[in-house]
């Protein structure tokens, strides 16, 4: 099989410089980003997405400058937690596309910035036929622009919030090959952990740095008394990062404020930074910062 840099000609199409431009342009943009961690799991509905979006709080509380890539393309949710309506207009400009900025000054880039309105679906195709391989180059040339295409500036994190599955961390691993690592999420339920588990493995034998597992939902905070109880059933995740070998960054108890913002619009770390959870992600990020800085 032929590479680009294998084709002595390409018809008159201009393909290979095209390809070369997109390569630097990408690079321009990664090379002003100072961390680039990806937040994932194998399985849905673990909060990760939630979750990334208060990490982010707390690193903008500590004064880094953060963006969030949301690679969720089908199921995009970073806009909406923080604050950024469908409404909101793109500004392209002579350098590239200015990302969006959300609560705190977060930027952000998601494919429901793209869309017609809220409850627009993500169509890569009018076809019913298409094919997984098909839909699935689509999804990575649609990836690769929203990281090349956006004028990121200066950061100091780039987080990424990974879709669900543990197969989606490839496109990242080969437009970010300088990935700082990825933190592992998974709540305590053996389903959960069993899929979770698979991720692990798999980054373990693709060689992508692992920062850490982190076990979210780890029980429930009342928050009125701040008393913590049971949520799931399961066995403690600190047993299977022992049992792979990787960190454990600890685990966040599930707060019900946790996922929506507050009443002053803030992310919920940066009002309730004392509370049981809040104090939780806190030590969470500094375990993040003390393997990426």
């Amino acid at each position: 099989m032929k590479t680009y840099e294998d084709l002595a000609g390409d018809g008159g199409s201009n393909i290979i410089e095209q390809v070369e431009a997109l390569g630097k342009k990408l690079r321009s943009r990664l090379d002003r980003i100072k961390y680039k961690v990806a937040l994932m799991s194998g399985k849905g509905g673990v909060g990760k997405s939630s979750l990334t979006a208060n990490v982010a709080a707390c690193l903008v509380d500590k004064g880094y400058s953060v963006g969030i890539l949301d690679a969720d393309l089908n199921g995009p949710s970073i806009c909406h937690l923080l604050g950024l309506k469908n409404s909101h207009k793109l500004i392209v400009d002579d350098r590239g596309v200015q990302p969006g900025i959300g609560t705190h000054g977060i930027k952000l880039m998601s494919m429901d910035m793209l869309l017609s309105s809220p409850d627009s679906p993500v169509m890569w195709t009018e076809e019913a036929d298409a094919t997984a391989v098909w839909v699935s180059t689509m999804e990575s040339t649609a990836l690769r622009e929203l990281v090349a295409d956006t004028d990121w500036g200066d950061l100091d994190f780039l987080l990424i919030d990974m879709p669900p599955g543990s197969d989606r961390i490839d496109n990242i691993r080969s437009l970010i090959p300088e990935l700082a690592g990825v933190v592992e999420i998974s709540i305590p339920s053996l389903l959960s952990q069993h899929i979770v588990s698979k991720s692990i493995s798999k980054n373990n034998k693709m060689k992508v740095p692992i920062i850490g597992l982190i076990e979210n939902m780890a029980g429930y905070t009342c928050p009125h008394c701040e008393k913590e109880g049971p949520l799931f059933e399961g066995e403690n995740v600190e047993s299977l990062a022992k049992q792979k070998n990787i960190s454990y960054l600890g685990k966040i108890p599930f707060d019900t404020r946790i996922g929506r913002k507050t009443d002053s619009g803030s992310l919920y770390y940066m009002d309730n930074k004392d509370s049981v959870t809040g104090k939780a992600i806190n030590s969470v990020v500094e375990k993040i910062l003390e393997s990426t800085i």
